[in-house]
């Protein structure tokens, strides 16, 4: 079954906060031009072995996606199969080389090799150029009991699974679908270019079916040998 309320959030980045091994997800606070506050939470560390994070990121990134992503309205759009046009998914479109991404732990001595590091770097990056944010995954909220848990504000609102969403096994094959990969986009628009991060889990396969299920085990078809189909 495919995750659900699918889509993208577009916004610019106000504030982030870095994660680690017992926070394992950087937040980034969101808000679009209506002032609508949201709060992203990005994967820095995966609950199944091995636990260190695929990230690839394309620092001049050129997709068809990019041609439709700027007449979207600030705020969340969701995708769904009556909408699938701007929907992401790594296996089927053909968006980077899988082989290209690299693991990353969330944590580690010295300056920029971790996934903290990376994240920071260009959410730093982004909030200083008033760069705009497109993440991909799936919204939660509005949560009109509770303020944010790590931002207070209120209603508690935002995005997550901002990562492959296929491919899964075990507790988290109720997750599997095409077309709904999650992921970020930076749009600077004064340089214009644009950055792309994408992130997967090791324990994931690339080999999947068109519901996104694993039709080969991930020792048999991972990130450094899958062909991507054309």
């Amino acid at each position: 079954m495919p995750i659900k309320n699918y889509g993208v959030l577009k916004g610019k980045a106000v504030k982030t906060m870095m994660g680690s091994n017992n926070e394992p997800h950087y937040q980034v606070l969101i808000k679009d031009d209506a002032g609508t506050q949201y709060r992203i939470a990005i994967n820095i560390k995966s609950q199944a072995s091995p636990s260190d994070v695929l990230y690839y990121v394309g620092e001049n990134f050129h997709s068809e996606e990019l041609t439709t992503l700027p007449d979207l309205k600030f705020g969340f759009t969701a995708i769904n199969p009556n909408n699938p046009s701007i929907g992401l998914d790594y296996i089927r479109g053909h968006l980077f080389n899988p082989s290209q991404m690299i693991p990353l732990p969330p944590e580690a001595s010295g300056p920029d090799n971790d996934l903290n590091d990376k994240l920071q770097d260009y959410f730093k990056q982004a909030i200083e150029h008033g760069a705009i944010i497109y993440a991909f995954g799936q919204r939660w909220g509005p949560e009109t009991n509770q303020p944010d848990q790590y931002f207070k504000f209120s209603p508690g609102n935002g995005i997550h699974d901002i990562h492959m969403n296929q491919g899964n096994t075990g507790g988290w094959t109720k997750d599997n679908g095409t077309w709904q990969d999650g992921g970020i986009l930076i749009q600077f628009e004064q340089d214009k270019r644009w950055v792309a991060i994408f992130l997967a889990f090791q324990s994931q396969s690339w080999c999947t079916d068109e519901n996104g299920n694993a039709i080969k085990p991930v020792d048999e078809c991972d990130y450094k040998t899958v062909n991507v189909p054309k």
